[in-house]
């Protein structure tokens, strides 16, 4: 076998090797990546919050049924909020419009339990087990709002 030809080889085996490994999920991506809502739909304020702020907002307004399930633990319930959602979505006008709420603007809290359903989800969990890691997380921090 020639030199040339042994070379091709490594260099083919080697390419392989690294498409075989990009191609493979980690562990902490195993479920789908979930659905996200177009931030140029957001009003001003949250386009022009951090971006951390704007994914959990896009993550809201796009899995309703997910973050209508897990409570939030701000103390945002005297506010009137009933879960995670209600930080996001104030409710739907007659046009058929997403009324925003923005208290998770300045809510750190908030944000952070959309995030962690973000990634728990994206890892598979069902949403009753992402439920006990927000209430074990961060009941600490406050009364559930559910």
């Amino acid at each position: 076998m020639s030199k040339w030809t042994r070379w091709k080889r490594v260099v083919l085996g080697a390419l392989s090797s690294l498409l075989v490994g990009c191609s493979g999920t980690s562990s902490s991506t195993t479920g789908h990546a979930p659905a996200m809502a177009s931030v140029a739909m957001m009003p001003d304020a949250v386009r022009s919050a951090a971006a951390v702020t704007q994914e959990a907002y896009q993550f809201a307004v796009a899995n309703p049924e997910m973050l209508r399930g897990i409570p939030c633990y701000c103390g945002c319930g005297s506010m009137g909020h009933t879960s995670n959602y209600s930080c996001y979505v104030e409710g739907v006008s007659s046009t058929g419009a997403t009324v925003f709420d923005t208290h998770a603007l300045g809510c750190s809290i908030c944000v952070d339990i959309t995030l962690d359903a973000m990634r728990l989800s994206k890892q598979g969990k069902s949403l009753p087990e992402i439920k006990a890691y927000v209430h074990d997380t961060y009941a600490r921090f406050g009364p559930s709002n559910m």
